[in-house]
């Protein structure tokens, strides 16, 4: 069983002194003699005392903490992007606080208290499926918190954000599948209320056009963002008798349930569709056949996140809200030509 952690006061009785005494004697105030001072640091070091550093921060007006919201930490992309993040952060003294919201708003908005009451220097944001109301942000910021947003931004703050030209990704995946020979492509696309959503379904939409192909309703299925989904997606087309040699998916998980469910139907992937996924996760790696995908460089957008924020929280001046945008990269694999 794990001992508690010593604290000041557990010293203190030690030595027969105050609390405050010790708290002096630690930090070599004048006032303290010099052997009560050795007496408190050498008892200290014997014990392994350790200053409690969420304590510290609530006495200071800054505590070098930063804190992250992202959906599922079991996700490569945000874990790859919580890993850029801390590599910047390490190397500037700054510690991060993890929370997960698990694509729920309700605790996204518990999130975000726990962070204020934690009084961390600067937040790094990634939205839920779920979140349609931002008052949980705007109270960061009424508390004078720096924000940086990423990949899944909040539209209607102005706020420093880094994400990919995810329509522009877009585009070139779904011209790659043209340029390939599909005729037919579906859209699987992501929650509405997401602009990465918005954007990739509407470079979706542009190569379709400009490829001078039928921009057909029935091939974008909404909100079909996961392996289940993407899976009964493919299952309803089939059964409606919908013809489609390719698929352009919002993301990874959901092309992969396509391809699952193709196969059970006896369909060959590229022969007879070709899926072209987004973001780069492992499973586009092992699945099989092997994932053409959008590389989303999740490390970098992370790190570059946190330089964004460490500016924004060591700068004197104001300055206006800063977009950086990451060039997405086609990553071509078994399941296209």
């Amino acid at each position: 069983m794990r001992s508690a952690q010593i604290t000041i006061k557990d010293i203190a009785k030690e030595l027969g002194i105050s609390a405050s005494t010790v708290s002096r004697a630690l930090k070599d105030h004048p006032d303290i003699s010099e052997k009560t001072r050795i007496a408190v640091q050498e008892l200290a070091k014997k014990l392994h005392y350790k200053p409690n550093a969420i304590a510290l921060s609530l006495r200071q007006s800054k505590g070098n903490v930063i804190g992250i919201i992202v959906p599922q930490i079991v996700h490569q992309f945000f874990s790859s992007v919580i890993s850029g993040i801390e590599e910047h952060a390490f190397k500037k003294g700054y510690n991060i606080i993890i929370c997960q919201s698990n694509e729920s708003e309700e605790r996204e908005i518990q999130n975000t208290q726990i962070l204020i009451s934690s009084r961390v220097d600067g937040v790094i944001i990634a939205m839920t499926k779920e979140t349609q109301n931002y008052e949980h942000f705007i109270n960061i910021r009424e508390n004078n918190i720096p924000m940086v947003f990423f990949d899944r931004v909040c539209p209607e703050l102005d706020t420093d954000r880094v994400i990919i030209d995810d329509r522009e990704a877009a585009y070139k995946a779904t011209e790659y599948l043209i340029k390939t020979g599909c005729k037919r492509i579906v859209h699987f696309a992501g929650p509405p209320n997401l602009d990465i959503s918005k954007n990739r379904q509407q470079g979706y939409i542009d190569a379709l056009i400009d490829n001078k192909l039928t921009h057909d309703k029935e091939l974008i299925i909404s909100t079909a963002d996961t392996l289940k989904k993407g899976g009964i997606a493919v299952k309803d087309l089939l059964s409606k008798n919908i013809t489609f040699d390719g698929i352009f998916t919002v993301n990874d998980m959901a092309a992969v349930g396509a391809m699952k469910e193709l196969k059970k139907h006896g369909l060959k992937i590229p022969e007879q569709v070709s899926i072209f996924g987004f973001t780069n996760e492992n499973i586009s790696k092992i699945s099989t056949p092997s994932l053409s995908t959008v590389e989303q460089h999740g490390f970098k957008m992370g790190y570059i996140a946190s330089k964004l924020l460490l500016k924004r929280i060591n700068s004197k001046d104001a300055f206006n809200a800063i977009t950086k945008v990451v060039n997405g990269k086609l990553v071509i694999r078994k399941s296209t030509f």
